[in-house]
């Protein structure tokens, strides 16, 4: 026998369950960006990429990462000599740590106590506990070191030097350098594969990416790149991430004003995508779905939808923006 319906109620049910579908939010990361010449962190939310808070911090913020419970994150303040200690609930500065000389770029060991910072004018890596606010020990590396790649396991930092052009293997256990590989000019960035067997280490000035492998403890590939239209000179590989799957990498191209998309396998450029001038720095939303850019020049941030390959949006920040991390 057919069930007699009440006129209206199947609108009712609707009307009652449309909020419940439209209510979830379509993301819930929270953006994080250092502005070098503000000396301030503007924080983005993903959902609407609507800025939400600017945070005054140390002088000359540049690399910035989150620690591993994501409740604070840790802010090399260049100028300041220190690195300065951002509570992520009260959006203030609530202490600092020793970080050496002109720190610029730092990595978290996967242990989340130990923090490795590289100090620029002093030619060393210091390794600082987090918990005890002290420095543990300082390694001499090569001259003006930049990069800060820890590997999957936490077993190997590589650490990169602008003017020695190298990256320094480094045994976190000892402390001790196992291998200098010798690479493009300039190199920036040391960014690890999600199985540890290799990492890149992009070369500013020369212009390409070197691919290492870990166990050989030497290059194996190079990525290079040609912008049609832009100078040569102009192409300077800089920050880099890797896709969710780890099939793509996106590297950030400086002046040219270009992200490469990068097969990992074959180490053929798929395209070059435009975002804003002089682009610095690159992260992965936590789904996967979006890449941002850190843009020094044009004082923003560029939005890549990473299913399209499109530039979505521009978001202005503070001035010179340059480090850039995703909160969940």
């Amino acid at each position: 026998m057919p069930i007699p319906l009440i006129p209206g109620a199947a609108y009712g049910v609707a009307a009652l369950l449309l909020p419940l579908l439209i209510a979830q939010p379509p993301r819930a990361e929270t953006i994080l960006v250092s502005n070098e010449k503000d000396n301030t962190i503007t924080v983005i939310d993903g959902a609407t990429l609507k800025i939400t808070h600017t945070v005054p911090v140390g002088e000359r913020p540049r690399g910035i990462v989150l620690s591993r419970d994501g409740t604070q994150l840790y802010v090399c303040a260049g100028d300041s000599d220190r690195i300065d200690v951002l509570d992520l609930a009260t959006w203030r500065v609530v202490h600092h740590l020793p970080s050496g000389s002109d720190p610029e770029l730092l990595a978290l060991h996967p242990d989340g106590k130990r923090l490795y910072v590289a100090n620029e004018d002093d030619n060393l890596v210091t390794v600082v506990d987090v918990q005890q606010r002290a420095v543990l020990t300082e390694i001499p590396v090569g001259v003006e070191p930049e990069g800060m790649g820890l590997s999957p396991d936490g077993r190997f930092l590589v650490n990169t030097s602008e003017t020695t052009n190298m990256a320094h293997m480094i045994d976190t256990g000892s402390g001790e350098i196992v291998a200098n590989v010798l690479v493009g000019a300039r190199p920036r960035a040391a960014v690890w594969e999600a199985d540890g067997k290799r990492f890149w280490v992009s070369a500013e000035i020369g212009g390409t990416v070197s691919v290492i492998d870990a166990e050989a403890q030497s290059v194996t590939g190079t990525v290079e790149f040609s912008v049609p239209g832009v100078p040569r000179e102009a192409v300077q590989p800089v920050g880099m991430v890797f896709s969710a799957d780890g099939a793509l990498a996106y590297v950030a191209l400086g002046p040219s004003n270009r992200v490469a998309v990068v097969d990992t396998r074959s180490l053929e450029v798929q395209r070059y995508l435009l975002v804003g001038q002089r682009v610095w720095n690159v992260a992965l939303s936590p789904d996967g779905k979006r890449v941002f850019t850190t843009n020094g020049v044009s004082n923003d941030m560029s939005v890549i939808d990473t299913a399209t390959h499109r530039v979505t949006h521009s978001v202005p920040v503070g001035r010179a923006p340059w480090g850039v991390v995703v909160k969940r």
